[in-house]
């Protein structure tokens, strides 16, 4: 009878990968019609090896025309894409780069002004200052800082110095002074007279356009909606899970166990760099030999819970390094991993010798994902591709030229092509379409988990 690592083994065989598709059929980078496609295929050809450099002089003219007709879709005002409109905006407009710096110092500079008219003005505050008008004053001061309307507090303030109950009052004199100078209100009054320009106007329309601001309830729901469906699906992946769990141990009571939200601890994580320390579903197991002497486990395999393919495609190189980071384990000593179902002890031994390279994960890592698949196997350009790529400089050039009326030529676009072959900030766009294929061979949806269990109990 196959042990359990060989029944498991077998059983992530023969698991139905509806996410997989099959494989694309060869294309010429011109053959399509769709701009980004012939974009996403100049950049496949580059992973070919040998081959990339033989091709990479002949698909130059392609790329090039690929990414200027990819710029003139992005800048059509009725389908475009706002937040490169929003980008080219900005680097045309001095207007609205002055508008967005003063925006960043906003935050700061609203809590230091509120905080020095609160010492003097607040509601709360001891009455000290009796004259009507002088309270009064004071009281519309605290009313206009609380509106955010700071072009009425440096006229409010303006006119507290005029009072002579104010003046004759020498702390109170020297604060008001000490407002009508600060540079954070002429900074707040100069950000609103900004705000009406036509520049600014046109870039927060374009900004309306990609979606909730942060911070605002609609994206506060947004969030939250896109949280209770990843961690349906976390569930459901941790069900699956431990339905194959009790599967292996079918003879073998205890040898497995599933544990959620796996945490690395600081002894492994502290070289983290962007990598994954966090593992949402586990299956664990324990080596027969020491069922009685150790409380230490390995772990069989791992499961991602993703919204969507783009999600795992996005993840898989964060996923590569998380990989490597629990790799580096001394194998000669046991590491406490927190998770939901507490503490729980893992052998160095197993962690060091984890797959780490793409091609070699299979047998330990799962994505889940309840998303409807996608039926496209062609390369594809991901939205953070098609961005990046966008807003290059080249590409910026080239829009702004466009914008002004001319008629760049799109060879201008080349040295992208050539930082594309070489820059090391260009290995995700590189790599974007064997990272989607390899995640899409990764992926199964946990119904499909669940029916593969209860198919070999029945």
């Amino acid at each position: 009878m196959p042990d359990d690592a060989d029944l498991l083994a077998d059983f992530l065989q023969a698991l139905p990968r509806r996410y997989a598709g099959a494989a694309a059929a060869a294309a010429a980078p011109a053959a399509s019609t769709q701009a980004a496609t012939r974009l996403a295929r100049c950049i496949a050809a580059l992973q070919d090896g040998d081959a990339a450099a033989q091709a990479a002089d002949s698909l130059e003219p392609v790329f090039c025309q690929a990414l200027a007709e990819l710029i003139h879709e992005a800048l059509a005002p009725q389908g475009g894409e706002p937040a490169f409109q929003a980008l080219l905006l900005e680097q045309r407009s001095q207007i609205l780069r002055d508008y967005l710096a003063l925006l960043r110092q906003q935050g700061g500079d609203r809590r230091r002004l509120r905080t020095r008219i609160d010492a003097i003005a607040h509601p709360a505050k001891p009455p000290r200052h009796g004259p009507p008008a002088l309270r009064q004053a004071l009281a519309q001061l605290h009313a206009q800082a609380s509106r955010e309307d700071w072009q009425a507090v440096a006229a409010g303030l303006a006119r507290l110095a005029g009072l002579q109950t104010a003046a004759s009052d020498p702390t109170l004199a020297h604060s008001l002074l000490r407002l009508t100078h600060d540079e954070a209100l002429e900074r707040l009054q100069r950000l609103q007279r900004l705000a009406l320009q036509d520049d600014v106007l046109r870039y927060e329309a374009l900004r309306d356009l990609q979606g909730p601001r942060p911070g605002s309830p609609a994206a506060a729901a947004q969030a939250q909606l896109a949280h209770e469906r990843g961690l349906a699906v976390e569930i459901r992946a941790a069900q699956a899970l431990q339905a194959l769990a009790d599967y292996l141990d079918q003879g073998n009571p205890g040898r497995h166990r599933v544990v959620t939200s796996l945490r690395v601890p600081a002894a492994l994580s502290r070289a983290a760099d962007h990598a994954k320390t966090e593992w949402d579903a586990v299956l664990l197991r324990r080596d027969p030999a020491g069922l009685e002497t150790t409380s230490s486990w390995d772990i069989a395999l791992i499961v991602e819970a993703k919204a969507s393919l783009d999600a795992a495609t996005t993840d898989l190189p964060r996923l590569l390094r998380g990989l490597r980071l629990l790799a580096g384990a001394e194998p000669d000593r046991d590491y406490a991993f927190a998770s939901q179902q507490g503490l729980v002890s893992l052998r160095g031994l197993s962690l060091h010798h984890l797959p780490t390279q793409p091609q070699t994960i299979a047998s330990r890592v799962l994505y889940c994902s309840d998303a409807p698949p996608d039926p496209d196997s062609l390369p594809g350009l991901n939205p953070a591709s098609r961005m990046q790529l966008l807003s290059a400089p080249a590409s910026l050039a080239y829009a702004s030229q466009w914008t002004d009326g001319l008629a760049p030529d799109c060879r201008q676009l080349a040295p992208l092509w050539h930082e594309l072959r070489a820059a090391p900030r260009w290995q995700g766009v590189l790599n974007m379409d064997r990272h989607r294929q390899r995640a899409r061979a990764l992926m199964v949806h946990p119904d499909d988990l669940l029916a593969a269990v209860a198919a070999r109990t029945a």
